[in-house]
């Protein structure tokens, strides 16, 4: 099955890409970054992550499958003065890279987009030094929680498993990083595996969070997946949408993303 990425590029999308930093997506990581490192990241998006992870190391070489956003990813390097970085197109269930040529290869919430997510980390560990490192983190949709409760945003979580579940994809990641390490043929005494959460509660964050879903329910790649494989139609999703809209306006609105991370020493 060819994989598709559940999300696309809508602005709506790249809005939340964007916000992301090495602190808040992959702070679990950085202790092990050394000045002299090269690293490798796969699935880089927009790039943001990628630049601020370029000030810990070496160099930094970020990789996604799509020509558009790896031109949004090198307008941020430009942007920040970040010289220590490039970007390349690939595949992650392929990747260009000769064996043992990174210190560490680093994906943030792809595994859950792959169809074979054993596979990637198969490669990932392929292109790690001995002595290196692989890096992982995804996100877990059936652990996120959200109050208050809500029909049109639990419509919307059963919604988004399906539509993923037609894709061959895995939404609930997280859960998952150890047994597909494991199943990848890594050492279980090399394997380090833990959790952590993005949480939104202020008004900023509550009006961010719940807009850009808002949007992408009815407007992204989510949106034409969901009604190509008849999940939903248009008034569903404008459902899960004033949903998404009505929570964000509460004042007591709390929503948790909890993901999986994990380390893998090759």
């Amino acid at each position: 099955m060819t994989t598709v990425y559940v999300h696309g590029h809508h602005e709506s999308v790249l809005r939340a890409h964007r916000r992301r930093t090495a602190a808040n997506s992959a702070g679990y990581l950085l202790p092990h970054l050394r000045p002299d490192h090269t690293l490798l990241d796969v699935g880089c998006g927009p790039g943001t992550v990628t630049v601020d992870l370029a000030r810990h190391v070496r160099h930094v070489t970020g990789l996604d499958a799509s020509a558009a956003v790896l031109d949004v990813a090198r307008g941020a390097a430009a942007d920040a003065e970040v010289t220590n970085v490039g970007f390349e197109q690939g595949d992650a269930l392929a990747l260009p890279f000769e064996d043992d040529s990174m210190d560490v290869v680093h994906a943030h919430q792809v595994l859950q987009h792959l169809t074979d997510p054993v596979a990637a980390l198969r490669e990932m560990g392929r292109v790690a030094r001995p002595g290196g490192l692989v890096a992982v983190r995804d996100a877990d949709y059936a652990a996120m929680t959200w109050y208050p409760p809500s029909p049109g945003m639990t419509e919307w979580l059963e919604l988004y498993h399906e539509v993923t579940a037609a894709n061959g994809v895995e939404a609930d990641a997280g859960r998952r990083l150890l047994s597909w390490a494991r199943q990848a043929g890594f050492d279980a005494e090399r394997l380090e595996a833990g959790a952590d959460t993005w949480c939104y509660t202020t008004p900023e964050d509550r009006a961010w969070w719940s807009g850009l879903w808002a949007e992408r329910v009815t407007s992204s790649e989510f949106a034409r997946q969901a009604l190509t494989h008849a999940l939903a139609d248009d008034v569903a999703l404008e459902v899960v949408a004033d949903g998404w809209r009505t929570w964000g306006a509460a004042p007591d609105g709390w929503f948790a993303v909890l993901h999986g991370w994990l380390l893998v020493r090759v």
